[in-house]
């Protein structure tokens, strides 16, 4: 095993959008960045370019949905860095294509859950030991408003004007994230290590076939600050760039 001082992040999902611009920020700030892809070709892509300006950011094969691949890249940090510091759990996808809530099949829930629930667990409870090494680790779970329980029963909050913002799949999956980050963020505070959910807004990107209003430098602006937060910054919580998310 190979120790280093430098601080070395993953963020999965890492090869377009969000992830990317995650990456590309991270190592802007002079981290080692893994940019985690499950496609080999467009990972390796979207790290070279992010790479050409001198950022040290690394392509690493990582499917969320395959625990083996997710102990393959957990032998390989080990091996390479010997810690990981941050964790950004930016995976996700969307399968419904805005069916109406009672069309939305099992199949389809069990998708989303597969990738933005269980793939999560997965890739977060097999780096766990690494993030323990690296002492006040961080780990920042992709998240959205449309996860938020308190504005989805709001018959006068924003989801009411917009029935498209009614996703069986997509928006429990993003619940039940929020309830791990609540649940590691306890389990995990007395070792340093600070677990919060980031809400992007409604960003441009392939999952929402780009109609969101904000860019990825504005959706990447808080994963980014929950990732390099202070030793005295908050832990379980659901944050957005200009304020607190209610659960």
């Amino acid at each position: 095993m190979t120790t280093t001082s430098q601080q070395i992040a993953l963020v999965t999902g890492a090869s377009k959008g969000l992830g990317r611009e995650t990456a590309r920020r991270l190592a802007a700030a002079g981290m080692t960045v893994l940019a985690g892809a499950r496609d080999a070709g467009r990972g390796q892509a979207a790290a070279a370019e992010l790479a050409a300006d001198g950022a040290d950011v690394r392509f690493l094969q990582l499917d969320v949905t395959d625990a083996d691949s997710v102990k393959r890249a957990a032998a390989w940090i080990e091996e390479t860095f010997g810690h990981l510091d941050i964790l950004v759990n930016n995976a996700g996808i969307s399968v419904e294509n805005r069916a109406p809530m009672t069309e939305v099949t099992a199949d389809q829930m069990r998708r989303t859950y597969e990738t933005n629930v269980f793939g999560v667990v997965t890739v977060t409870s097999t780096l766990l030991p690494l993030l323990r090494r690296a002492g006040g680790a961080r780990i920042v779970n992709v998240s959205s408003m449309l996860g938020s329980l308190s504005m989805a029963a709001d018959p006068q909050g924003p989801f009411s004007a917009w029935p498209g913002a009614f996703l069986l799949a997509y928006n429990s999956s993003k619940t039940a994230l929020n309830a791990l980050t609540v649940m590691w963020a306890s389990a995990l505070r007395e070792e340093g290590i600070k677990v919060n959910s980031a809400d992007p807004g409604y960003v441009a990107t392939d999952l929402n076939h780009h109609s969101g209003n904000s860019t990825v430098e504005q959706g990447a602006e808080i994963i980014v600050t929950l990732a390099t937060l202070a030793e005295d910054g908050p832990t379980g919580t659901f944050q957005a760039a200009a304020s607190t998310r209610p659960w």
